[in-house]
């Protein structure tokens, strides 16, 4: 009797990874973003529909995010402000093979789950990225995204929105973000580049919102970006820097 009853639970985990392999989980995290959520959220639906989740990661929002986003994600992680530690409290409530981050302001396509799944399987590697297109019209933004796409996928470090997606596994024994107020995006793409140069989804670019250069200014906002990069890439702690950015953010 215990010999079948063990048999059952190997029949029973094997057909649980069967239906988890090639399956992602689609982390948002987010904050007081009532405005933009359900758009964010909507495209996705249909790939609930083929069996993927949507975790959102909320941080404390203290507007109406959660109820705007009623009935459009799967599981709710609620915790402290900070994306990584919002983003790596998300990442445990999944039990899909493949994590994608997803900032709140940026739009995916519907085949998001097709692009991701061929480009690991065809490419053999263990993370990857996509390109950006940038939602404001001004002709500045053309050249910024495409600046952005081409240091991205030359450097093999790519930014937050810029939907980073990774193997569960992988996430999981480099402990996933760390725990930093700003640059976690960067750090982890340093530590998983170190295993593997990422794989760049161009055919198909995500569209991130624009709206802190229109806030702040293009250039202002340009020079920011850049002026921080090269102080992290420096060595300045990135408690540092997030008060050059949280200044900035007034």
């Amino acid at each position: 009797m215990a010999v079948l009853r063990a048999a059952v639970q190997v029949v029973v985990a094997h057909l649980a990874n069967n239906m988890n392999s090639n399956k992602i989980s689609i982390i948002i995290p987010c904050l007081n973003e009532e405005k933009i959520i359900r758009d964010t959220l909507l495209p996705l639906q249909n790939l609930r529909q083929r069996g993927h989740e949507i975790i959102i990661a909320d941080g404390g929002s203290s507007d109406n995010t959660i109820n705007v986003a009623s009935n459009l994600y799967d599981q709710l992680a609620t915790g402290e402000k900070g994306r990584a530690l919002q983003m790596n409290s998300a990442a445990k409530l999944s039990s899909n093979d493949i994590l994608c981050f997803l900032h709140a302001d940026t739009f995916a396509p519907e085949n998001l789950d097709t692009l991701i799944i061929d480009a690991l399987h065809k490419s053999q590697k263990i993370w990857g990225r996509f390109n950006i297109n940038l939602c404001g019209k001004h002709w500045l933004f053309r050249i910024i995204e495409t600046s952005i796409n081409i240091r991205s996928c030359i450097s093999g470090v790519a930014s937050g929105d810029q939907g980073i997606f990774v193997y569960r596994n992988v996430f999981n024994k480099l402990n996933g973000f760390k725990v930093i107020p700003l640059m976690e995006d960067i750090e982890l793409s340093k530590r998983l580049r170190k295993k593997s140069h990422p794989v760049c989804i161009t055919s198909t670019p995500l569209i991130t919102s624009s709206r802190r250069w229109e806030k702040h200014g293009i250039l202002t906002t340009v020079f920011l970006m850049w002026s921080l990069r090269l102080k992290y890439f420096m060595g300045v702690p990135a408690e540092q820097l997030e008060n050059l950015y949280r200044h900035h953010d007034k």
